[in-house]
Parts: C-alpha cells; structure tokens; sequence
C-alpha cells in the first residue's frame, strides 16, 4: 500500500529558486514551454516561458544533445543545462543547454505571433484567439497584476476584520430590480443570474459584522462601449457599526493605498513591462455630487442637461477638474439623488431628496459605487411603499431588519474597469481574461 503525504518534490528547478539560491556552474533541469527559437547559426537562443517569466536558454552544437531541428516552438519541454550569470538575459542568467526532452507538441503552428514584444494584431482577432494571445507576456502581465488588485482587497480586509463569503449567483429576484437580468428556467421556477451580492451581503453582516466577496456579476444590459460588461469579477464588501457612510469610503482608500504598495514592491517587473507608474493615493478627495456637476459646468462651459446621474462625458470632466485643481486621479462623488439610487440606500436625514451614497471615480471613470444602507425596518418598509414595490417579493431579505440590524454600509467594485484604468488601456474588455458582451460568448 502506498500513501501520499503531501506535495511532492520535482527535480526541476525554478526561476525564484535559482535567483535566491547558490546555482551558478550548477547544471539544473528546468521546465516550460518554447516561446522563441532564434537560430544563429552554431548555437541558438531557445527561450522559455514559464509563470514567472522568460528565461534565455543556449543551445550549442556538440555541447547540447538534441537536434534543434527537431524543436519547434510552443513544444512544453523539459532542459537540462548550466546556470551562467548573463545581465543580457531576461532574469539576469542563462542555461547552457546539454540537453532538451520533448514533453508535448503543438499541432499546427501558432495563428498569431504571440512571441512578439507587441501583437500586431486588432482588439477583436485577439479576443476570438484568447487561449493562446494571452501567452504573450505582456498580455499575461495585465493579469499578474490585476491578480495583485485583487490579493491586495483579500489581504487588507482581512487584516481589518472582514471575513470572505460566497453567496449564491442564482437568485429569485435580483437586488437592483428593473429588466437587466439574466432569466433562467431553475427546475420549472422564474429564477435569475445576480446583478450583485447586496442583500446576501447584508444578510451576512448580521452574522460576522464584515464581509466581503470577489465574484462574478451579471447584467443584461445591451451596452456596447468600450466601458461595459455583461459579465464582470466584483469586489464588495459590506461593513457593520459605521458612523457615517464615510467610514466605507474611509476603507476602500485604505485599500488602494495598502493595494498599490503591494504592487510596487512585488510586481515591479510587470509594472516595468507595461511601463505603469502607479497613482499616488496619500489622500482622497470627496465633493456633493450637485457640486461636482455645478463645478465642472462653470470651468468647462458644459451645460447641465441631467440633473439627476452623471453623463461619461461628465464623470471624464469632473476627473479631469480634480487632477487639474487637486493632482489626485481619484475622487469620490458623494449624496447622489435618492431618484437613481436603490431602495435600500439611505436618504440624507437633513435632505431626503439625496442618499448617503458615494461612487469613486479614477481617471473620469466610475469605478465604485457604494453607501450606507437603510438598517430600521420600518424605514425601509416606508421607503418600499413610496416605491410601489411589494414587501413579499423580498420577504427573506427584509427578515434581517425584522430582527435586528446594526448600522452599516459597503461598495462594489469593478474589478476590470480598475485594472483597465490603472493601465491605462481604452477597452474593459482588455482587462478581462475572456469578455462577455453582447456579441461575445465565445471563447
């Protein structure tokens, strides 16, 4: 009888491991794949791609036992070689190759020249190739990084008290209402995809006082800009025992700052790559949202038509005018009109015609929304009759201020119109791994 006590030890040898360790004149075996074959004759630069990089490999006639004939790029191989210093190299060192084994090989050859420094290729083509056009490096570092966007939400709300939580996406009713949801037939019942976490949220700060989740979102909205999505990765968090719905704004700042700290000191070589330089966030400033629109019409001669949302023209003016005035790419735009806010959104006790609510906005984009709840059952039963709304089509939802709730308040973020703003990219759907619009479900 055998038995399995854990991971298990490879031979081969990783980058980090040879860039912490004592491996030079050592011969090491290395795996990945072949993303560049560059033949100079009596020896060839073959390079790797592995997770953590690229790494220059040379391959020498009589000294490497393998025909480079037989090699062919995009093949997953396994190398043996020597570790020799080389500043010229990717990762500061080579292998000298003495052999290659051949582990698998590509069918045909690649559609798209993914070993290049920069596709050439459209938006489109790349997105219909997706499997294989994010092998290119600088592709996959837009995801390294929006990877840390998101290690950096988990690690900061953890270190404040919040505890993760996964809530169910098929719902029987979604907790914004109107007509962009997703229907689905659920064993004969009416059921939809959720359009946010909020009432699963709620529910759960009446058990652990904060919480947050990072999970899909679901909105069947027929947009096609270059900033909506239909299917889009949410970072939320719901938080109890606020003074203000500036406790919530209070933490996500802390967030950003704590996030791109984390960036800049363990993702510097992808922030290299695309050559990002990182938003300073030592303080963020907040302006009424009647302000921000009055502010903007005066300085840039714009004429009011909405009074109550912001036009994408506006949200680009109003980031502009705080960058100008106050150098910061971020701002938050508080006391939306209760008009176009949710039900569930508190109403200024001092002017019920606008919520304690906010949205943040990065670079003229709205990136988060969020504000402090109603928690008083009557409240909130009051605020549904106003509404026209029927308190028994959201009776479990409503059950947590039947018996009690604390103050409290939360947000959601998008996570890929974040990373579209911070890499300063003009589509969203180059900050999602495979987009789903109202053209594209495949791949």
């Amino acid at each position: 009888m055998e038995f399995l006590t854990g991971v298990k030890e490879k031979e081969t040898t990783s980058v980090s491991e040879i860039l912490s360790g004592d491996y030079v004149g050592k011969t090491v075996k290395m795996n990945g794949a072949v993303h560049n074959i560059r033949d100079m004759g009596e020896f060839a630069f073959v390079i790797l791609r592995k997770a953590e990089g690229l790494v220059q490999c040379v391959y020498e006639e009589g000294k490497t036992e393998f025909d480079l004939k037989n090699l062919k790029e995009e093949s997953a191989v396994e190398v043996t070689g020597v570790v020799e210093l080389e500043e010229r190299a990717p990762q500061d060192f080579e292998l000298r190759l003495t052999g290659i084994r051949v582990l698998s090989e590509p069918a045909e050859t690649m559609p798209i020249a993914i070993n290049k420094w920069k596709m050439n290729t459209s938006l489109e083509t790349r997105l219909s190739l997706r499997p294989v056009s994010l092998r290119n490096v600088r592709e996959r570092a837009k995801f390294k990084i929006q990877e840390g966007i998101v290690r950096g939400f988990r690690e900061f709300l953890s270190s404040q008290g919040f505890t993760e939580v996964h809530t169910p996406k098929i719902v029987s009713r979604g907790a914004e209402g109107g007509a962009n949801v997703f229907k689905l037939n659920y064993f004969n019942k009416k059921a939809e995809l959720g359009q946010s976490p909020q009432f699963y949220k709620q529910m759960m700060v009446g058990v652990f006082d904060r919480v947050f989740e990072v999970a899909p979102v679901f909105r069947a909205e027929k947009h096609n800009t270059t900033r909506h999505l239909n299917e889009y990765i949410g970072l939320d968090f719901e938080m109890g025992y606020i003074d203000s719905f500036e406790d919530v704004m209070a933490m996500e700042t802390g967030f950003l700052k704590y996030t791109m700290e984390l960036l800049k000191s363990e993702y510097k070589k992808e922030l290299d790559m695309l050559g990002i330089d990182l938003p300073s966030i030592s303080q963020i400033p907040h302006v009424r949202f009647a302000e921000a629109k009055q502010l903007v019409s005066e300085k840039y001669n714009r004429k009011i038509r909405n009074p109550f949302d912001l036009e994408p023209e506006e949200e680009v003016l109003i980031g502009r005018y705080f960058k100008e005035e106050y150098d910061s790419d971020f701002v938050f735009v508080t006391h939306y009109p209760s008009k176009k806010r949710p039900f569930y959104a508190m109403d200024d006790p001092e002017d019920t015609s606008v919520t304690l609510s906010f949205d943040l906005l990065y670079k003229g984009l709205e990136i988060t929304t969020g504000g402090q709840r109603i928690h008083d059952y009557q409240m909130i039963l009051e605020k549904m009759e106003k509404r026209g709304m029927d308190p028994e089509d959201i009776k479990d939802y409503l059950m947590i201020f039947k018996y009690g709730m604390p103050p409290h308040g939360g947000l959601g973020i998008g996570l890929e119109r974040l990373t579209m703003r911070l890499l300063d990219e003009q589509n969203v759907r180059e900050t999602s791994l495979f987009p789903r619009d109202v053209t594209r479900l495949e791949p």
